[in-house]
């Protein structure tokens, strides 16, 4: 979600889900996307006061057949072209937020290769050109045939820090 100061709205309602999940003793994360409405922002009180385990932080991407405007009108209300905002705004937004210890920062570069997505076909959906390319399905060739057509790097998945703890220790579940 792209939380923004501009409104107190989207402050209001992180407040309630982080509620719900201390009341139901499930670990709160945060996502941000940065875009052209909010790199210029100072997020770091509301992210100080709602405490998040993770708050990770995105900086728009582009994404052809998904949100780079279309002549489909159904795609045309997803564009996102004017939302971009360039590595100086983005590194912009990560100084600003330098102070705030649970922040993990994903540039265009780092997201791009470091995910595996599985459609509803379970196909890996291959981004390193730009669009989400899909591989054959792993129902019919396995799972590791169709890693190799995925794109999936994973020295940049470990470097964006996508391997870390997210879990309670076994010793607080009550089972």
């Amino acid at each position: 979600a792209v939380v923004s100061t501009q409104s107190g709205h989207y402050g209001r309602e992180l407040q309630l889900i982080h509620d719900m999940c201390e009341k139901y003793e499930i670990l709160f994360k945060i996502n941000t996307v940065v875009c052209s409405a909010n790199w210029h922002e100072d997020l770091s009180e509301m992210i100080g006061t709602l405490g998040p385990v993770r708050w990770k932080v995105f900086q728009c991407l582009l994404i052809e057949g998904e949100n780079c405007g279309d002549i489909d009108p159904v795609k045309k209300m997803r564009d996102a072209t004017d939302q971009v905002v360039t590595r100086e705004q983005f590194q912009h937004f990560l100084n600003t937020h330098r102070n705030v210890k649970c922040l993990v920062p994903e540039s265009n570069e780092a997201m791009r290769n470091s995910y595996l997505i599985l459609d509803e076909y379970m196909r890996f959906l291959n981004n390193t050109k730009g669009r989400k390319d899909p591989t054959k399905s792993i129902l019919d060739i396995g799972v590791e045939g169709a890693m190799e057509g995925s794109g999936y790097d994973h020295k940049e998945f470990i470097k964006r820090g996508g391997k870390y703890e997210w879990s309670k220790k076994s010793s607080e579940l009550e089972w």
